[in-house]
């Protein structure tokens, strides 16, 4: 595996437990599970892709430009995640369980994912690898 990929999971791996302890921390304050749940995504959604930008990939770009097509880019790519997610739970229930379809889903869109930012999403331009 290589040393992105590896940071890859690292970094997706700690993101998970960081929005599983908002829901937690948001519970706890009195959010409903629902709310707890939104909370989560959403930070942990921004959270990975800070780190997943600047740790995992070294895209150090930040120009308004760069960053704005990126966080679109992102954005998309997380519906069609969750559109996939749907779709694979739609599917594969029953007779699979819920629970097995959404790792199954998780899964695939972590594969894809990885190879999207790599070479798409993160990707420095040789041309202009500032802006």
């Amino acid at each position: 595996m290589s040393k992105s990929g590896l940071r890859y999971l690292v970094v997706g791996g700690s993101v998970y437990v960081f929005e599983l302890a908002v829901i937690v921390a948001a519970q706890q304050i009195g959010a409903s599970s629902v709310w707890a749940v939104a909370w989560s995504f959403i930070l942990g959604t921004l959270l990975s892709f800070i780190l997943q930008k600047f740790v995992t990939f070294g895209d150090k770009r930040t120009h308004h430009k760069v960053v704005l097509a990126q966080l679109v880019a992102v954005g998309l790519l997380v519906l069609f995640n969750f559109g996939f997610t749907l779709l694979v739970t739609r599917v594969l229930s029953p007779p699979l369980p819920a629970v097995v379809s959404r790792t199954l889903a998780l899964a695939v869109t972590v594969i894809w994912n990885y190879y999207l930012y790599k070479t798409r999403i993160f990707k420095r331009s040789e041309e202009n690898p500032v802006y």
